[in-house]
């Protein structure tokens, strides 16, 4: 384990953070807010710490290894949750303990949007724009930034992509040399915000809002100006620009990419996963629409038609945010759409849950079964499209799906000892783990009456969700630590 070089990298992405801080500092100036302070304070700090991590061990420089790459982004997403609730922490409004700093920091770092607050209308601008700041940089992953810039630091990043990317396949380079592949995501990335806070100032948003949304809309987090979330606006036109990027969020962003490279959405419809997605979106959407209809939850058929189609894609791609309170729709759909949350987005997407390659896989692996139990003799591949799936990712699915249960299983036992009832701790779990943030019962709104334990443990659900289980849990394994 090459510590000293860890400690160096952890040093420089810590003062690199600190950064961070001065745009939310521009909009307390220009809003006049008075909460410029909290943000001096904590950039200061952030940099000092920073500075003091990486001057010991400035000219150290090693390759890094796999290994390494776990360290690094597992302990700077800690570390990082931590350093971000500095200034939510430091301010005067809102008032907040140091758990629900934390917690307000990691929810919007790993794009959760789960919440501890209330009355954002009469929050403070610059704290607004921090919290959507957050999600915004952990949409696509700082890491995934840094590998663009630590290169020119003499710091290698395929190590750090690896350990940061989501979803099962990890080794699909958008361009040659990994620094180059990292922009590519990033200015994909970028340009999609762009032309998301342009569609929300077109269709009627003010432009501050239009930002703050469009950083949570494309980092597929959740967080808004508003109490009452995208409902404030009462907006049609704006809840279906929403709609549009939440859907474009949660699909592979390589996808995006070589559609932009070669002019063509070719690679959209032979991708295999973007296919799978669409199809699981539009029944969601068609079995919510349909049942608020015939349920009469709404006399308008366009309000059930919008409301619907809103919730439905909001909820599955985990992005969270909300027109209407779902967990008071009748009949199973709360429950419906919770369990769409655990199937998420596509790999190397922003959006959380199991992923939709995930499910795919296990689907074909089911079916492949039932094949064999007719043909015990057979070779029947599992296939994406045309070609065969290694059998060590159809493995390490079963893996992660078996994992990820066990630590939901056990996650759910914890919630409910902190006094919790089933459905606001089963809701909770799935909130967190999948990134979604508004869950049912007690958490339908946020997290406000949970206590402090309870914040903890979605705390800690949050960052498996966000480094998807294993990428956290490697660190508690003996093999690791093995030399």
């Amino acid at each position: 384990m090459n510590w000293t070089v860890a400690q160096r990298i952890l040093g420089l992405l810590l003062m690199m953070f600190s950064v961070t801080m001065l745009p939310p500092l521009f909009f307390s100036v220009l809003f006049n807010d008075q909460s410029w302070l909290p943000f001096v304070q904590s950039f200061v700090l952030i940099l000092l710490a920073g500075l003091v991590v990486w001057y010991p061990v400035r000219n150290r420089s090693k390759d890094l290894r796999l290994r390494d790459g776990f360290l690094i982004v597992a302990s700077f997403w800690t570390v990082l949750g931590t350093a971000g609730a500095l200034p939510l922490y430091l301010a005067d409004m809102p008032a907040m303990s140091l758990t629900d700093a934390i917690f307000e920091s990691m929810s919007g770092l790993t794009t959760t949007g789960a919440t501890v607050l209330t009355g954002l209308d009469s929050l403070p601008k610059s704290i607004l724009y921090y919290r959507s700041q957050l999600q915004w940089f952990g949409g696509m992953g700082i890491i995934v930034l840094a590998v663009a810039v630590l290169p020119m630091l003499g710091v290698g990043g395929m190590q750090l992509y690896r350990a940061e990317t989501p979803g099962p396949v990890k080794d699909t380079k958008l361009t040659p040399r990994i620094t180059e592949t990292a922009k590519a995501l990033w200015y994909v990335y970028l340009s999609f915000t762009l032309l998301c806070m342009g569609s929300y100032m077109l269709a009627g948003m003010p432009w501050f809002d239009a930002l703050c949304h469009a950083f949570s809309t494309v980092a597929i987090g959740g967080f808004s100006t508003h109490d009452l979330s995208m409902g404030y606006f009462n907006s049609t036109a704006i809840d279906l620009v929403a709609i549009v990027f939440m859907i474009l969020a949660g699909v592979n962003f390589s996808l995006h990419f070589f559609a932009w490279k070669s002019i063509s959405i070719k690679h959209y419809v032979k991708d295999p996963e973007f296919r799978a997605y669409m199809f699981v979106l539009l029944i969601v959407s068609a079995i919510t629409i349909v049942s608020l209809v015939a349920l009469g939850t709404y006399t308008d058929a366009d309000d059930s038609l919008i409301r619907g189609l809103f919730q439905a894609v909001s909820i599955a791609t985990t992005t969270g945010f909300t027109t209407a309170d779902y967990s008071a729709w009748p009949g199973a759909l709360p429950v419906l759409l919770i369990f769409a949350s655990f199937i998420g987005g596509c790999a190397g997407s922003t959006a959380g849950g199991i992923k939709v390659i995930r499910w795919l896989l296990i689907a074909k692996q089911g079916a492949r079964e039932i094949t064999r139990l007719v043909h015990p003799s057979a070779e029947i591949p599992v296939k994406l499209g045309a070609n065969a799936v290694p059998f060590r990712v159809v493995d390490a699915v079963w893996g992660f799906f078996s994992v990820y249960i066990v630590v939901f299983g056990v996650m759910l036992l914890a919630m409910m000892s902190t006094g919790l009832d089933q459905v606001s701790a089963f809701s909770a779990v799935a909130a967190t783990l999948n990134n979604l943030g508004p869950g049912l019962g007690e958490v339908a709104n946020g997290f406000m009456t949970v206590s402090d334990t309870g914040k903890w443990i979605a705390i800690v659900g949050m960052l498996l969700g966000r480094l998807e289980i294993f990428t956290l849990l490697v660190l508690i394994s003996p093999t690791f630590w093995r030399h």
